[in-house]
């Protein structure tokens, strides 16, 4: 009786066998270059495997790159919307800094003499005060800045301080009702007293003859008496000449060129006479002369 199952080569011989033929196939393919094909074509079928046991770990690695790029992106997106803000706060006050910049280019260009020196200055605030008219500016004592010290704007002839403080002054302003100026008319050098109306109404030219030759027009300029103020700024236009022919006088009045109402810089001058006459006490003088 055969048996079912026959005995074959033991397991040493085929391990002999198996061994013989990996080193023929290694021996062949390294030297003669035989199965070099085959591998290319078995790698290539074995390319797709490759890409589907890589897959979890490229869709993590991606997953986790695209959170990051949209947490950075975040970050990035609100630094830039943080900093457009600011630019289009800053275009906001684009056009104001240009007028700035333009009315200081005016400033510093204005008729100084060379023997004065000259410091610009801001008007930070207004007096509140029903009867005076000033206003307070940004620079003290600690700048040199002196009672009785003259202060022009671009146009013309703003008024002089009155009060120093450390760091701040007091302007006072020559529409104010106790302040007296010393002028002439620029177009004939008639010497008048230009007094303060408040800054309400315009500048007064009281009691002067009937005859006086000033016409409406006239540009009035400082006259330099009194040494307070340099001769020849700017200080108003005249508005207006009526007779008085109850009094046989002429009343004139004349606005400010310097904007009074509307002042943000303005020029401190020196090399005037720091000991020279009060201009509202000369011109109260001069007017009751006259």
């Amino acid at each position: 009786m055969k048996p079912i199952f026959s005995r074959g080569p033991s397991l040493q011989i085929r391990l002999i066998l198996a061994v013989l033929v990996a080193l023929g196939v290694i021996i062949a393919d390294s030297r003669l270059g035989t199965f070099s094909q085959i591998r290319t074509y078995m790698d290539t079928a074995v390319s797709p495997f490759y890409f589907i046991s890589n897959g979890p770990r490229e869709l993590l690695d991606s997953v986790s790159q695209t959170l990051a790029s949209r947490d950075q992106l975040e970050l990035e997106n609100r630094a830039l919307r943080q900093e457009l803000l600011l630019k289009n706060s800053d275009l906001l006050m684009l056009g104001q800094y240009k007028q700035e910049n333009a009315r200081l280019r005016e400033l510093l260009g204005s008729p100084l003499r060379q023997d004065e020196q000259k410091m610009v200055t801001q008007v930070i605030s207004t007096v509140n005060d029903p009867y005076s008219d000033q206003v307070v500016i940004d620079k003290g004592s600690v700048n040199g800045v002196y009672e009785g010290q003259p202060v022009i704007s671009d146009k013309g002839v703003v008024g002089q301080v009155v009060a120093v403080a450390k760091l701040t002054s007091r302007v006072l302003l020559i529409c104010d009702a106790t302040h007296a100026l010393p002028i002439q008319v620029l177009r004939n050098d008639i010497r008048v007293i230009a007094a303060g109306n408040g800054c309400t109404d315009d500048l007064q030219l009281e009691h002067l003859p009937a005859n006086t030759d000033i016409r409406v027009g006239d540009v009035l300029v400082t006259s330099g008496l009194g040494g307070r103020f340099p001769e020849g700024y700017p200080v108003a236009v005249v508005s207006s000449v009526k007779l008085d022919t109850q009094r046989a006088y002429t009343v004139i009045q004349a606005r400010p060129t310097a904007g009074l109402q509307r002042l943000r810089y303005l020029l401190l001058l020196w090399g005037a006479d720091r000991n020279g006459a009060n201009p509202a006490d000369a011109g109260r003088g001069s007017s009751r002369s006259q």
